[in-house]
């Protein structure tokens, strides 16, 4: 059945596709949502999202946010987990834009690639010959956020700077903090990794719901309409990419093995019968929980059954005291209703959203040699006084944060 997805991908022609990178934590859902409020409501548009985990939370982080129901704003969004859309087998790529073109017909298609992948493998893989006549792609649009680049760990790691370098447009945000001088410090950095790249700055360097109640709305305007104009410019990364030929790429990003059930519509009024079946069947082995160590980050994810009802301020404050979190998202049945859960460490936010068919939750944390110790809670400087080394991945004690976490089951 598979072969008939990837069979012949070039029977459509030329759909205008975007792809959205950036760092973890970067504003990426940010950008798309101000993209998806673009779209002509006459238009039919797609959005495959590839998340780095298990859990599979972005795409209904993304479809609570939207006003109205997805299927009336001819939005279809289609999740892969496990990062694989960005790893050297096409295969899981190719399926899903294929299923994606021939499910839902879209007038255009934006891809979101997990924040901790390099982007390039999946330029390379877009750049193939047999995408050239179905996808006409469009500038790469990278988000950068300003607090992140502050800081040191960030300006040097080879995963945040080469989502700069394979970018023809970069948007950057979250930058009120940063004055005249550190301004132009940040446009030098970026200019020594990429001299080509267009940059562009988020009106006023705000979040999405701060941008809407500023007073400034000529500002705002611009910038939306100097944002959307950039769906519509060529590619110049991937046509470059296209005229030379690469062999044995460097694979640059870690792979996971995706769950059965990687290839996940996000749930709405059009999903399928068997898509309903099949996330029927997933949510019968709830609880379920996963937890992977790659390069300098862990991640885990819990799905918990609908019934689980959690503690609203004490999930909270047990997400916030997790030893260097670098995000936390999650979609949770709790006191205070369902809750869509999104923090990254410049940026807490909650909101309420409608009954999901399961709880989601999912977390990374950074756990290189750089982390200052004095920000790390107490039970890991004791664990490290006792074994006389940095910890890594016995920072967390998983089976206990399982029932640190039962424990707010009410």
């Amino acid at each position: 059945m598979m072969s008939l997805f990837v069979k012949n991908p070039i029977i459509f022609q030329n759909i205008p596709c975007t792809l959205v990178t950036g760092f973890l934590g970067a504003g990426k859902t940010t950008v798309i949502n101000q993209l998806l409020a673009s779209k002509p409501n006459d238009e039919r548009w797609a959005l495959l999202i590839n998340e780095f985990g298990r859990i599979g939370i972005d795409g209904a982080l993304l479809a609570s946010s939207q006003d109205n129901d997805l299927e009336q704003k001819n939005i279809a969004i289609r999740e892969v987990s496990g990062g694989c859309i960005c790893c050297t087998s096409q295969l899981p790529l190719q399926i899903a834009i294929s299923r994606l073109l021939s499910e839902h017909h879209p007038q255009r298609l934006l891809i979101e690639p997990t924040g901790l992948a390099h982007p390039r493998e999946l330029i390379l893989q877009l750049s193939e010959p047999h995408w050239q006549t179905a996808l006409k792609m469009n500038a790469v649009i990278t988000v950068l956020s300003g607090e992140q680049w502050q800081q040191i760990k960030y300006r040097d790691h080879d995963g945040f700077q080469a989502h700069v370098r394979d970018a023809d447009v970069l948007i950057i945000n979250r930058y009120v903090q940063l004055d005249t001088i550190e301004k132009q410090a940040l446009v030098e950095w970026i200019t020594k990794l990429n001299s080509q790249v267009k940059i562009i700055w988020a009106a006023s360097g705000l979040t999405a719901s701060e941008t809407t109640a500023s007073s400034d709305s000529l500002v705002t305007d611009a910038y939306s309409s100097t944002l959307n104009d950039q769906l519509n410019q060529p590619s110049s990364i991937i046509s470059n990419q296209r005229k030379v030929t690469i062999s044995n790429p460097k694979k640059s990003m870690i792979g996971l093995q995706s769950p059965a059930n990687s290839l996940a519509t996000v749930p709405s009024s059009s999903s399928s019968t068997d898509e309903t079946k099949a996330q029927a069947s997933a949510d019968s082995g709830l609880p379920y929980r996963y937890h992977e160590e790659q390069q300098d980050f862990q991640l885990a994810g819990w799905r918990l059954p609908t019934h689980y009802i959690l503690n609203a301020d004490d999930l909270q404050n047990w997400l916030l005291a997790l030893p260097n979190w670098q995000r936390i998202k999650g979609v949770v049945h709790t006191s205070d209703g369902w809750m869509q859960i999104n923090f990254n460490p410049g940026s807490l936010t909650t909101r309420t959203i409608d009954p999901q068919t399961n709880s989601r939750l999912e977390i990374i944390l950074q756990l290189d040699n750089t982390v200052d110790t004095n920000a790390v809670d107490k039970a890991t400087e004791k664990l490290e006084t006792e074994n006389g080394a940095k910890a890594s991945s016995a920072l967390i004690d998983w089976e206990e944060c399982d029932r640190e976490l039962m424990a707010l089951v009410i």
